[in-house]
């Protein structure tokens, strides 16, 4: 994480007249005095899963009870720096922050050194870059996530409803007119694979064994079809996800083409990575899969996945976690994970519903944060406006409305 402690040193650190700002090493000389310090936060978690812990039955050690939440109220705040960390104590809700964020803190050492905090700050959102829209007409673009075609039982229909959709075959005129203005489909991982374990052998040909391997294969089959179908009439980004095959350390390498050997003739597919940044009509677009989301919904109260999302744009770091609990390549010069320019859309993948805020900064940010739901549980995707961000979810199950209206 010195990486990005330098880079957000960098605009956290503005000296003002009354405020002293210290290194670690420096505290000593302060006493009790107030002053700001700037580093990374460890959050160290008894519960925290440990190789240690998982080999402890060799020594005759109780075992860690299987967890699927790791905070408690023994958690504990530890800035660290370059050099030196400290206990942070006092104004920091220990339960709504996790390891990685970098942070400035302002108080002083007690006389037990730890850091009383009495007020803090993150990198917070950059400054937005203007960018001015070149045309006035209504753009859209259309996210979806979670497919997870290796389940696909009660999902292929409402696909092909999506499917038909897309192409202007569906609705009357009004909407397919409505629809002609969309511009292009984003795919947010767990395309081919959703969870862990498959549940039934739902696809095609089951008369084969049913294997691991088979399931995925006949998965990936049916996106190819997908996507063909697709990729005829609109641009395509496909991003991998966590269970689809795609190495499984952040940042994830795009789904290879040879996977999909009929959409790969089209030139409107796009493989794309995990994190994915791009501009669409002059709009800045980032996201995730949703693995930083549910990570850090693990180690600490934050509950909500929107107001994850909001705190990961205010802490300026895609995934904080990596690489504590959350594998990632290693980067020794750069971190690819760092949020430097504004978006307009931020969104995150395989969420358990539609989720949608705009986010309104103190220097005149504009985010539209979104949380897309998994395609297999709401058969649903997420539209979003490029020329004014609203954004409302479109559902093709049967016994849902197909359009509850835009979120503004």
């Amino acid at each position: 994480m010195s990486v990005t402690l330098t880079y957000v040193r960098r605009i956290l650190f503005r000296p003002g007249p009354d405020v002293r700002i210290r290194k670690l090493f420096e505290l000593q000389e302060e006493g009790s005095r107030k002053c700001v310090i700037l580093g990374t936060i460890f959050k160290h978690q008894e519960l925290k899963p440990s190789i240690l812990k998982e080999i402890s039955e060799e020594h005759q050690l109780k075992p860690q009870p299987p967890r699927t939440l790791f905070f408690d109220d023994s958690d504990q705040l530890i800035l660290e720096d370059e050099l030196q960390r400290i206990q942070l104590i006092g104004n920091l809700d220990v339960h709504l922050v996790v390891t990685g964020v970098v942070c400035a803190v302002l108080g002083h050492e007690d006389g037990d050194g730890k850091f009383l905090v009495d007020d803090y700050c993150w990198a917070g959102v950059s400054e937005p870059v203007q960018r001015p829209l070149q045309s006035t007409d209504d753009r859209f673009i259309v996210l979806l996530s979670g497919l997870d075609l290796a389940n696909s039982g009660d999902t292929l229909l409402p696909l092909q409803l999506f499917v038909d959709w897309i192409g202007g075959f569906l609705g009357d005129m009004g909407e397919q007119q409505h629809q002609a203005h969309a511009v292009r489909v984003l795919i947010a991982g767990n395309s081919v694979k959703g969870c862990a374990e498959h549940k039934t052998p739902s696809l095609p040909n089951t008369y084969k064994a049913n294997t691991g391997d088979s399931v995925i294969l006949d998965a990936t089959k049916l996106l190819d079809d997908f996507l063909v179908q697709l990729a005829s009439s609109i641009d395509v980004d496909i991003m991998p996800g966590e269970f689809d095959p795609s190495n499984h350390m952040m940042p994830q390498q795009p789904l290879h083409y040879c996977m999909f050997p009929q959409a790969s003739m089209y030139q409107t597919l796009h493989g794309v990575p995990n994190p994915y940044e791009c501009e669409i009509g002059e709009r800045r677009i980032l996201g995730t899969s949703g693995q930083p989301i549910d990570d850090i919904a693990r180690y600490c109260k934050l509950t909500d996945p929107i107001d994850i999302l909001q705190h990961t744009l205010e802490w300026a770091h895609l995934a904080p976690t990596c690489p504590d609990t959350l594998s990632c390549y290693p980067y020794y010069q750069e971190d690819p994970f760092i949020i430097s320019e504004c978006p307009d859309i931020y969104f995150a993948g395989n969420q358990p519903e539609f989720q949608s805020k705009l986010y309104e900064g103190p220097e005149g940010q504009r985010v539209r944060l979104i949380c897309i739901p998994a395609f297999s549980k709401a058969h649903s995707c997420v539209v979003v406006n490029l020329n004014n961000l609203d954004c409302y979810p479109v559902c093709f199950s049967t016994s849902d409305s197909m359009d509850p209206g835009p979120d503004k």
